[in-house]
């Protein structure tokens, strides 16, 4: 079917695919057909092993700093006086880490740095709108939780600890009889 596609788009005759190239008019090689014909150039063993290495110790660094960040987090969410624009501001540099951690691990581990352009972009575009689909649904929860707590005053959900919320001092009831 896909060679039917290329005939009828580029006009191309069917007997002039040959060793995986399309040869058009004038013995042209189409240069979209070039890309998809891109041999890999193989690493050998002890460079491969070096990146590897190189992307293990810059992972773990990594990971180490944000877990230093999440410390810091927590003490500072859990102190007497916690500031919210520092937490954060400490949450979106884990987010930024986070995914250059992601960037790496598809890059090295997963072998797509070596890809064409087209291979990549046909492996990440989908991924981002997954990704805008999480956070479409996270803003929609998050406006229903609200909308919830603001119009209907036997529902109230709480995602603060207690002990920073803003608490009434229960009413005493006198029976009368004292």
């Amino acid at each position: 079917m896909g060679i039917c596609i290329l005939v009828f788009l580029f006009d191309i005759d069917p007997d002039s695919y040959r060793d995986g190239i399309f040869k058009i008019e004038n013995n042209m090689i189409h240069p979209a057909f070039e890309e998809v014909t891109i041999h890999h150039e193989h690493q050998d063993d002890a460079a491969f092993k070096k990146k590897v290495r190189k992307t293990t110790i810059l992972l773990s660094v990594i990971t180490v700093i944000e877990l230093a960040i999440g410390l810091s987090i927590y003490t500072i969410h859990k102190g007497d006086n916690p500031s919210a624009l520092l937490v954060l501001m400490f949450k979106g540099v884990v987010c930024i880490l986070t995914l250059a951690k992601a960037y790496y691990i598809v890059s090295v581990f997963m072998h797509l740095g070596d890809e064409i352009r087209n291979m990549i972009m046909t492996i990440v575009v989908p991924l981002l709108l997954f990704v805008w689909f999480i956070i479409a649904f996270i803003a929609d929860g998050n406006s229903y939780k609200e909308l919830r707590n603001n119009y209907d005053k036997h529902f109230k959900e709480s995602t603060t600890p207690a002990k920073h919320q803003k608490t009434e001092a229960p009413v005493e009831h006198k029976s009368g009889k004292e």
